[in-house]
């Protein structure tokens, strides 16, 4: 989340009289993430007790055509009784409005905060939503292509070049290439899969204890193997935030969270240290290329590629015996 627009207090009050949720009281804008624009949004409430809700504008990465599935894809999750806000719709049915030609969405807001350093049981809970998520997107009946998987990365590097890679540190051009093309012919496919979130950060769930309360952001959701989101998922809670350091007992729990729900077939674990390594991947390009074109005047934090680095190179050295079963 970030806030790359400035909407004004009038602007904002004319976009929330479009829907039943009372008048606007406050709007304070988020600044965590790199693609959207986040507001937290307190009105009066359709009922005149308060309400609170997140409004977001979509201005990166997103292509508008598919922002209906995101939504649908929330909507159905939470229908389901999965822990994710629903969109708000419009006093017309609508999911999303337009602003100054940008498109935004209204969205439930769930209590809970994100945690920095999550604990065993946080971590067990966290699999076990992830896994529920898994099995309830079986009739969801949209699909759509990742379009942040195998052929973006490499497409990410030749868009950022090598000198600028290199800008960030020296070592990661050569890692990069030397990473993908070890990937290549190499890629799993047919493995049981869905539409899944992608992008399961710490920062994209929300808990209160060892409950999850909230799972957020499913802008990157796509279409791919179940084993492929555990191993981002893995990547993004298992480490210190500067991935200098692995803590086991995290994804242990992780890992006996989500087979409480759903069971990883021989061939998934099999798969998965080169899943891990691919979501590694998938993070230093994207938060490169973000580290590079992030506008200077963006209320947004830039997060360090080289975090990613690390955890590649862990996984490289340990994950073969990491995801072993019984591990």
């Amino acid at each position: 989340m970030a806030v790359y627009t400035h909407l004004g207090a009038e602007d904002l009050a004319a976009l929330i009289a479009n829907y039943d949720v009372g008048e606007l009281v406050s709007a304070k804008g988020i600044a965590e993430g790199v693609s959207n624009s986040n507001w937290l949004i307190e009105t009066t409430g359709p009922d005149g007790k308060g309400a609170r809700y997140i409004l977001t504008m979509y201005e990166r990465r997103i292509d508008l055509d598919d922002l209906p599935f995101f939504l649908d894809l929330m909507d159905h999750l939470a229908a389901k009784g999965c822990p994710v806000p629903r969109t708000i719709h419009d006093r017309d049915g609508a999911s999303y409005r337009h602003i100054d030609g940008k498109a935004v969405a209204m969205i439930e807001y769930l209590s809970g905060v994100s945690v920095d350093h999550p604990t065993a049981g946080q971590a067990y809970s966290v699999g076990k939503a992830l896994a529920q998520n898994h099995l309830s997107v079986a009739d969801f009946g949209q699909s759509r292509v990742n379009d942040m998987a195998l052929a973006q990365w490499s497409a990410t590097v030749e868009r950022c070049g090598r000198d600028a890679l290199a800008g960030i540190d020296p070592s990661l051009p050569v890692i990069l290439d030397e990473t993908l093309a070890g990937f290549a012919g190499s890629w799993p496919e047919n493995l049981p899969g869905g539409v899944v979130h992608c992008d399961l950060f710490p920062d994209n769930v929300l808990m209160l204890g060892d409950e999850v309360t909230g799972l957020i952001d499913f802008y990157f959701s796509a279409s791919d193997a179940f084993a492929y989101d555990f191993a981002v998922t893995h990547a993004a809670w298992c480490f210190s935030g500067d991935g200098r350091s692995y803590r086991p007992e995290i994804g242990e729990a992780l890992m006996a969270g989500y087979e409480t729900i759903r069971q990883l077939g021989d061939e998934e674990r099999a798969c998965l240290p080169l899943f891990a390594r691919g979501a590694c991947v998938r993070f230093i390009t994207s938060r490169a290329e973000d580290w590079i074109t992030t506008p200077a005047d963006a209320l947004v934090t830039r997060k360090d590629p080289m975090d990613f680095v690390r955890r590649l190179q862990f996984y490289g050295e340990h994950a073969s015996g990491l995801f072993a079963r019984g591990k």
